[in-house]
């Protein structure tokens, strides 16, 4: 798949935008704070219909406008497709075929990205909170389904939390509306984890050769999913559910004491291994900046296994953060292969066949013009 062409009103620093592009690579080029990444983040969201850097909507309508609109015209191994997305202070309405989506749910999914920025190189030493986040953003691409299991765990969460809060130092209590919580908890709670191992068993297939190859075939990784040490990806939803009901009551006077739920999908991570040591603890940054690599390329294979077609690529200033070797693997591998999209404040160090045949974007204070193939 992909974009032939972008609209923006009242997005960001953009007033109006309309671009085409090019099947292949698309350079955007310019000094930083002029709108670059203010379009790989349009694309970003009218896939994901929400953005990568922010959680906050009302940050991607420009100032003080009512709303913002991002439109794009898709093309799929079935046809063009027009997808359109307005975010608005009372929140979004999204489009596919000019039909309105009662459910963001059903629209996410028709445009496939890999995103891969600087902070990107963090997934591995970061946060748990940033790998959760990027389990539940790739799976949600490839799977309406768990999105809205996440949805609903959400929801259910935030209520059995409010009882624990109310009933926070107390040795026990009885409630039924908890008891139906913890229920309803356990099981979407379980179709979460179930949906998160099936994913982690793709991406390691992916990823392992993939970093095997970037190492010179000295290294080998291994992606776990770091749940309940009872779970196995191999046990049934029964066999998983009793699992989780007998830990929340041996944990319930804990979460009494805290006022929260503290064993789930909200508290998983992931672990990466490289011949059998965590790098997350002990892994060189060369090593770390290798297997985030390794994981964004995987997703490229991953999604097109999944969804039978290769998604859009978007490398938003993050080719000046690999050394030569990395950025040269990176650009191989992208090359006739997927639509890309480069965000760059100069494209002096970008010395590649690839790059030389890109269409060229010039981007100053929220203006772009289509310089054409100018890198020959």
């Amino acid at each position: 798949m992909f974009i032939e062409r972008l609209s923006l009103t009242d997005y960001r620093n953009y007033n109006s935008l309309e671009l085409s592009f090019s099947p292949q690579i698309n350079v955007l080029i310019g000094e930083n704070a002029q709108g670059k990444t203010n379009i790989m983040e349009a694309i970003y969201v009218l896939s994901m219909a929400k953005s990568h850097r922010t959680s906050n909507d009302r940050e991607l309508i420009r100032w003080e406008q009512e709303y913002g609109k991002i439109e794009g015209d898709i093309q799929r191994k079935y046809g063009r497709l027009p997808l359109e997305l307005t975010i608005s202070k009372k929140g979004k309405k999204a489009r596919v075929n000019h039909l309105e989506q009662n459910r963001l749910s059903l629209y996410i999914g028709q445009l496939n990205v890999v995103m891969f920025a600087p902070e990107d190189l963090n997934l591995v030493k970061g946060s748990p909170q940033v790998r959760r986040r990027f389990l539940d953003m790739e799976i949600g691409q490839i799977s309406p389904v768990y999105l809205h299991d996440l949805l609903t765990f959400q929801k259910i969460i935030k209520q059995r939390n409010a009882i624990l809060k109310e009933n926070r130092g107390k040795l026990d209590f009885s409630n039924v509306m908890f008891d139906i919580y913890t229920e309803q908890y356990v099981q979407v709670a379980v179709q979460i984890i179930r949906k998160r191992y099936y994913f982690i068993e793709l991406l390691q297939k992916w990823a392992e050769p993939i970093h095997k190859g970037i190492s010179r075939g000295i290294e080998q990784l291994k992606v776990t999913y770091g749940t309940l040490k009872e779970f196995d990806s191999g046990q049934t939803v029964e066999q998983m559910e009793e699992i989780l009901i007998k830990k929340l009551q041996e944990v319930r006077r804990r979460e009494l004491e805290r006022g929260m739920t503290l064993i789930g999908p909200h508290r998983d991570d992931l672990h990466f291994f490289v011949n059998g040591y965590d790098i997350q603890t002990y892994g060189s940054q060369g090593q770390q900046r290798t297997t985030a690599l390794s994981l964004k390329l995987a997703e490229i294979d991953l999604v097109k296994q999944e969804v039978g077609e290769t998604p859009v690529l978007l490398l938003d200033d993050v080719l000046s953060e690999l050394d030569d070797y990395r950025q040269s693997h990176l650009l191989n591998t992208m090359q006739g292969q997927v639509q890309t999209f480069v965000t760059t404040t100069n494209i002096a160090g970008l010395d590649h066949e690839t790059i030389r045949k890109a269409e060229l974007y010039e981007v100053s204070a929220g203006r772009v013009s289509d310089k054409g193939n100018q890198l020959n």
